[in-house]
């Protein structure tokens, strides 16, 4: 007799093994559950791992452990550990037939994470279902949820959780006798098996792919995997994986008539079972092993395996096996011509079959039960959906329109400020424009004043060059012709001289005069020859040394930038000369090609700039107006007792 295997515990991603590095794994890649501290997530992995250990020996207290991870889980708000502990209930669940309330873990699970959960998460919990409603016989809704599975798991690329799938949807077709089905999709988990490496995983799945072949009488190529499966075992030291080999061969063997290699190997199963306690897998030996005797007529030892059978059948409940065991007890005491036995064994067959075919309606009306509650809760399940989409629509809604009271407010803050901004900065343009004006006004002024100056002074100079000086020469021609014609005693013509002296001095002082206030020098010749005579006449008064130099090619400005710069100096000089009692004076203009530098520099005994800045002199007032006027530059350097330095630039 060939069986298959269903894969338990898929979220360990290991067909049943424990993968616990694996879980945490899954859980620290999952963002947006830190809801639960570190500490309290860690000890509810750590009474699933606990309870695992105890699931075979000890199942209770394998569920105490599990109820406390569950308990955890609810008081910490860890979803993930609320919807995980399913996957570890259902197996002792499964293997004490409660297979309703399996199922209800199985769909509380998938509602957990179809709220809070992975696809990963969502694809473990349809395999979940999907294991129940096969051990249910409901092949239909178990299919379904592992194509659902499948979906998921082909999307996530997540190979582990597709041959687990495969292989459970290969275990489903086998039992609805659609072996080629089965062994397409047996085949598909080999595959992703050998990709992974993973041994039990290619051994589960050699045992369903071999299933299939079996059942499809291709014997040699079942034979061939059912030995890879025992070679497996070998290297992995796995007994169960061992005696599946050794099974599997065996029943090959009786199915091609070796029945001598096949009962060999019932025998090997028998003794590694009874050395490892394994009472299913004993129970199955016997009943493959006095097969092969009565085929070989060893009635004897055919009737002593049948009652090792059926002793571990009767105590470990195996009602289909028991009845199989019966069934052959009583062909064989036909065999032997014990027809009272056959008789009895025969009786002992069919009430047991009769039971079995109750419990068969039992667990058909169970299901239907069982069918009908799951759509009942799938039905509340989309109420309350539709519910919630409502509210959300609703909540959307109010948010939608919070946003937008938002978007206007923030939109009319922006405006205000953006016109406050600009008010700000046509206040700031209109001072800055009314600070123009004003200075432009004052230069203006200051222009019209040094102007008017420059206009009178040279008006004065021609009035008393040409006008007084012209009379003062005239009276002077005069009295020298009176003096040739005039008699007078040797004092009256000392005096006479006298007074013609004291006129050419006057006359040279008036000349001198109207020169400084408007040079002539200066107006024919420009700037330099006029800076050059003013020096040299300084120099010769012996009053200090003038050093006059002159850098690069002279130009000619305008005549009233000409006659500005030229007072500048010339007050420049004049501070000098009254206050600085130096020595030495240079007086240095250097022309550059849109500008000229006028450098004043003495030894005397220097300036206080402090007192300088706040002087409110006529001088010092007089060449900023000027500098203002020309849009010059001036630097004034000076220390007391070591002189000053005045450096203008001006531009051309």
């Amino acid at each position: 007799m060939f069986y298959t295997i269903i894969e338990k515990k898929s979220i360990l991603l290991a067909g049943g093994r424990l993968a616990w590095v694996a879980l945490l794994a899954i859980f620290f890649t999952v963002p947006g559950w830190a809801q639960s501290s570190l500490a309290d997530s860690s000890r509810v992995w750590r009474y699933f791992s606990a309870g695992e250990k105890f699931e075979v020996t000890d199942p209770g207290r394998a569920m105490t452990f599990y109820d406390s991870a569950r308990q955890l889980a609810n008081q910490i708000g860890f979803l993930r550990g609320q919807g995980t502990y399913a996957s570890y209930a259902i197996v002792v669940l499964n293997n004490q037939g409660k297979f309703r309330e399996a199922l209800d873990l199985c769909q509380e699970a998938l509602r957990i994470f179809e709220q809070a959960g992975t696809l990963r998460d969502k694809a473990v919990a349809h395999i979940n279902l999907g294991n129940e409603w096969q051990y249910l016989s409901d092949f239909e809704l178990a299919a379904d949820h592992y194509l659902r599975a499948k979906g998921i798991a082909e999307k996530l690329n997540a190979q582990r959780l597709l041959r687990v799938i495969n292989n459970n949807l290969a275990s489903i077709f086998n039992g609805l006798k659609q072996y080629e089905k089965g062994k397409r999709y047996a085949g598909e988990a080999l595959g992703l098996a050998r990709s992974l490496q993973d041994d039990y995983a290619i051994a589960s799945s050699l045992i369903n792919l071999a299933q299939s072949e079996a059942f499809m009488l291709q014997y040699d190529q079942a034979l061939a995997h059912f030995q890879e499966v025992e070679s497996i075992g070998r290297s992995t030291a796995d007994s169960i994986l061992i005696m599946d080999g050794w099974q599997g061969q065996a029943d090959v063997k009786k199915s091609t008539r070796k029945i001598e290699e096949a009962s060999q190997l019932y025998s090997q199963v028998v003794k590694l079972a009874q050395e490892q306690n394994v009472l299913p897998y004993q129970m199955y030996g016997w009943i493959g092993l006095s097969a092969c005797l009565v085929t070989q007529k060893q009635y004897e030892q055919a009737q002593q395996a049948i009652e090792h059978g059926i002793d571990i059948a009767r105590s470990t409940g195996s009602s289909y096996e028991l009845q199989e065991l019966y069934r052959q007890r009583a062909d064989l005491a036909e065999l032997r011509g014990a027809y009272a036995q056959a008789l009895t064994f025969r009786k002992e067959y069919e009430v047991l079959k009769d039971s079995v075919a109750g419990e068969k309606s039992k667990a058909s009306i169970n299901l239907l039960e069982a069918r009908f509650e799951s759509q009942r809760k799938d039905d509340q399940i989309r109420e309350l959906e539709n519910e919630k989409a409502t509210q959300q629509e609703v909540i959307r809604q109010k948010n939608n329109i919070t946003y937008l009271m938002a978007a206007v407010i923030v939109t009319v803050f922006l405006l205000l400020g953006l016109l406050y901004f600009s008010y700000a900065q046509r206040q700031k343009l209109h001072q800055q424009r009314i600070r123009e004006l004003e200075t432009e006004k004052q230069l203006w002024a200051s222009q019209a004043v040094i102007k008017g100056q420059e206009e009178e002074r040279g008006r004065l100079a021609k009035d008393l060059h040409d006008g007084l000086g012209g009379m003062l020469s005239g009276v002077k021609l005069t009295l020298s012709n009176m003096k040739s014609n005039m008699l007078m005693d040797p004092d009256g013509a000392l005096m006479f001289q006298r007074s013609l002296d004291m006129l050419d001095h006057s006359i040279s002082e008036l000349r001198r005069v109207a020169h400084n206030m408007m040079p002539e020098v200066l107006v024919k010749f420009g700037l330099e020859e006029g800076l050059k005579s003013y020096c040299d006449s300084v120099h010769q008064a012996a009053i200090l040394t003038v050093n006059f130099q002159t850098l690069g090619v002279a130009q000619r400005l305008s005549g009233e930038r000409e006659v500005m710069v030229y007072r500048i100096a010339q007050e420049l000089i004049t501070n000098v000369l009254k206050h600085a009692r130096a020595r030495t004076l240079v007086v240095q203009l250097a022309w550059q090609a849109d500008s000229f530098d006028l450098t004043v520099e003495d030894d005397g005994i220097g300036l206080d700039l402090v007192t300088l800045k706040n002087a409110r002199g006529a001088g010092w007032f007089s060449i900023r107006s000027r500098m203002d006027f020309l849009k010059g530059k001036y630097d004034l350097q000076s220390t007391p007792g070591g002189g000053t330095s005045v450096h203008l630039t001006i531009p051309v």
